[in-house]
């Protein structure tokens, strides 16, 4: 296993030196999740084993096994991994904990500014302590939770009709929660074309992160805060105010009265597959999603449509996903996969990137011009990533996220007690948790 003293020296020996290739062509294996935007970075990253000498290779994990999987790798020292495309909530433990390498010395030999990235994916992905200017990753992939409809069914004149009659508005994307409820409630149980539909699919997945990266897209928008703005890690009164319960009793409503029987354990997977085959009139997911929409033969091509998550009682704000590329510190390979980092930051890889499906946070690729109209979600891309707040990014966000998965689920999935008393338990949890971090 390197110290971090050693990961020092082998960052500073490739700075020293000016090298922008390694002498040596070297096997590296980059880590990530298994999903669409992993098959394009295969693709894209030809052309840096074409320019480098160095050989690719991929340790993809499905989303339910990714973090155990991955976390269990880094908390090991194990060197599995050269380069770990790390889900956001990890970089405080990568940071603190000597995973990562950080990058600043590195990034400033090389001409690469975090100014040239979106700033909520430099906040997001890469900087710990947060708002700080210290680094441990590259923005990779910018995602967030945003929404697709079947814009053919909305267009539909007597369903225009009849939704004008109940609801006195024109059918169309949503400009608030309780909107978007109504909709979704509209088109519950509803024929279309000899098939009965559901109104929208949302996240309630139990074993991960599923349902925290769904509800918070609703307590977020009801006034819920993480922690007091004006003292850190004093949650009381914030976590589990009136407005933040609200927020809850309104995801539960909508899954209560508005989604697919049998949902009770869906995410990215299961939203994808209702979706794509007919079942929801909207689905919740990631932006990551969208590129596969607009290919697939049945829901693509003009049948679909996007938009951000809708504004609430105390705000608008969406649920950020996306991932920062870092360097495993326990690689012996840092020199090479500090290459790829190099590589990876270029505008034009970025610009290719995006090409492929990819999600590029480079302002360059997302200010261009003609990015609004490179594809019909682009804009869409750009306003959710306006919006956005990520759960904890601590050392122990596993210890914090394993409670908000069960306190939430137990209330909106089971119907246990009320909001208030899940959120309030959510508290208990979580102070303990800190206490034991001496944060309190």
């Amino acid at each position: 296993m390197k110290t971090k003293m050693m990961t020092s020296v082998a960052a500073g020996a490739i700075l020293a030196s000016g090298l922008t290739t390694a002498a040596v062509a070297e096997d590296l294996t980059l880590c990530w999740a298994a999903w669409d935007p992993a098959n394009a970075l295969i693709e894209l990253s030809k052309d840096f084993e074409s320019a480098s000498g160095h050989n690719m290779s991929f340790e993809f994990v499905p989303w339910p096994s990714f973090a155990d999987r991955m976390l269990n790798e880094l908390n090991s020292g194990g060197q599995l991994c050269d380069l770990m495309i790390g889900d956001s909530q990890w970089i405080g433990a990568g940071a603190e904990n000597g995973h990562y390498v950080k990058l600043n010395d590195f990034f400033d030999a090389n001409g690469i500014t975090m100014d040239d990235f979106i700033p909520a994916t430099v906040t997001g992905y890469a900087e710990w302590p947060k708002n700080t200017p210290n680094y441990y990753a590259l923005p990779a992939f910018g995602d967030v939770v945003g929404w697709t409809y079947r814009k053919d069914w909305f267009d539909r004149p007597e369903i225009q009709v009849e939704f004008m009659e109940k609801y006195g508005r024109t059918l169309d994307v949503p400009a608030s929660l309780a909107e978007l409820k109504d909709i979704a409630q509209f088109f519950q149980g509803r024929d279309i074309d000899g098939t009965k539909v559901y109104g929208a699919a949302i996240y309630t997945e139990r074993g991960s992160e599923g349902i925290t990266m769904g509800v918070t897209n609703a307590l977020y928008n009801y006034g819920f805060l993480y922690e007091n703005p004006d003292k850190p890690y004093d949650i009381d009164g914030f976590v589990n105010s009136a407005s933040a319960a609200e927020g809850l009793e309104f995801y539960k409503e909508l899954y209560d009265t508005a989604t697919p029987p049998g949902s009770s354990n869906w995410y990215m997977g299961e939203n994808i597959d209702a979706y794509r085959s007919g079942q929801v009139a909207m689905q919740m997911n990631f932006a990551f999603i969208w590129p596969g929409v607009e290919a697939d033969e049945n829901v693509g091509g003009g049948k679909s449509g996007y938009f951000p998550n809708p504004a609430g009682p105390s705000g608008q704000f969406a649920q950020l996903g996306g991932q920062g590329i870092s360097v495993v510190a326990y690689s012996e390979k840092q020199a090479a996969a500090l290459e790829y980092i190099q590589w990876f930051a270029q505008p034009e890889v970025q610009a290719q990137w995006w090409e492929l499906g990819g999600y590029s946070a480079l302002k360059a690729v997302v200010e261009d011009p003609g990015f609004v109209s490179s594809q019909p979600y682009a804009q869409t891309f750009l306003d959710s990533m306006a919006i956005v707040k990520d759960f904890w990014a601590e050392p122990a966000y596993a210890d914090l996220l394993i409670p908000m998965q069960e306190r939430v689920h137990n209330y909106v999935i089971a119907g246990e007690g009320t909001a208030q008393e899940a959120l309030d338990g959510l508290v208990r949890d979580w102070i303990e948790v800190f206490e034991d971090e001496g944060k309190l």
